[in-house]
């Protein structure tokens, strides 16, 4: 398998365990303190990878603006959206609704990359990817009962400024030779700072009361979910191109789906297989011609 296919499914794979994770934590952390979990955790792991491979160079002082803007989209607002999103909504609800980062993506693509098109095919793709959320979120049900709007409203803010992350990547930062682990320890430690400066951290050791919740914060927040998920998120945008390094986020949903029928108990309806299914569909259409696959086979050509 192609690395930058692997990177692909394995990202979304990380990023559809975090909202159980961040679940877990609400009950002992606040938003900014889940996000100072997150990334300090995280750029322990990729500073130190990043130190071994040598890869951290001082002339890339002269990107630090590239850097603050990347802590911010791709880091902080997401971070912190999200996590406000999951402590007002049920898991399930929330990861479906993060479903929306390739819609924001898409058009700010045509907005802001020359490159990129919005093709029919794409359109295709985008609307199976959100028939597929719809039917797993079920929100006809959820509005009927009591849905927080409040939640819907982070979640869709993470989703934009996330989305917004993939075309700023792209544009600025794709053609910049700048190793990923390093585009993440620079991304990370400016996040850090971010949530130190801007959050409330007294109490944020209340969660060691609960161990399998720590580890999952720390592992799997910050280990996976951050410091090794922005290191394939950095191969994938600049390999494969923003719109289609957007379709990762289709995947998180159905995988949140799984882990919670597996591990939460929760049924899955014949509703939340169909959207798996419509989910899984928007990303082969969507990818078309540009996909993981076919990149691959290029790549052994040349």
């Amino acid at each position: 398998m192609n690395r930058y296919a692997f990177a692909f499914i394995t990202l979304g794979f990380i990023w559809g365990t975090n909202f159980l994770f961040m679940k877990w934590a609400t009950p002992y952390l606040n938003a900014n303190q889940i996000v100072l979990f997150r990334v300090v955790t995280g750029f322990i792991a990729v500073f130190i990878y990043a130190i071994s491979k040598r890869e951290i160079k001082l002339n890339h002082v002269k990107y630090t603006h590239h850097f603050f803007v990347m802590s911010l989209l791709a880091t902080y607002i997401y971070y912190f959206c999200f996590a406000k999103g999951t402590e007002f909504l049920p898991s399930g609800i929330a990861g479906a609704l993060s479903g929306a980062i390739p819609i924001f993506s898409a058009f700010l693509s045509v907005l802001f990359l020359k490159n990129e098109s919005l093709s029919k095919m794409k359109v295709l793709g985008i609307l199976f990817g959100l028939l597929g959320v719809d039917l797993i979120a079920k929100p006809w049900t959820a509005l009927l009962t009591s849905l927080n709007m409040n939640g819907v409203v982070y979640m869709l803010a993470g989703s934009f400024s996330l989305g917004a992350s993939f075309v700023y990547a792209k544009k600025f930062l794709s053609n910049v030779s700048i190793a990923p682990a390093a585009l993440t320890t620079y991304q990370l430690l400016i996040a850090s700072i971010l949530a130190l400066s801007f959050g409330e951290i007294n109490g944020i050791t209340s969660i060691t009361n609960d161990f399998v919740t720590f580890i999952g914060v720390v592992v799997g927040l910050g280990l996976l979910g951050t410091g090794i998920a922005y290191i394939f998120y950095y191969m994938i945008v600049s390999k494969l191109g923003a719109m289609i390094a957007s379709t990762v986020t289709y995947i998180p949903p159905v995988v949140a789906m799984l882990i919670g029928s597996f591990m939460v108990n929760e049924s899955i309806s014949l509703l939340d297989w169909s959207g798996m299914l419509m989910i899984l569909i928007g990303v082969i259409v969507m990818n078309n011609k540009f996909s993981s696959i076919k990149y691959l086979s290029n790549k052994r050509k040349t």
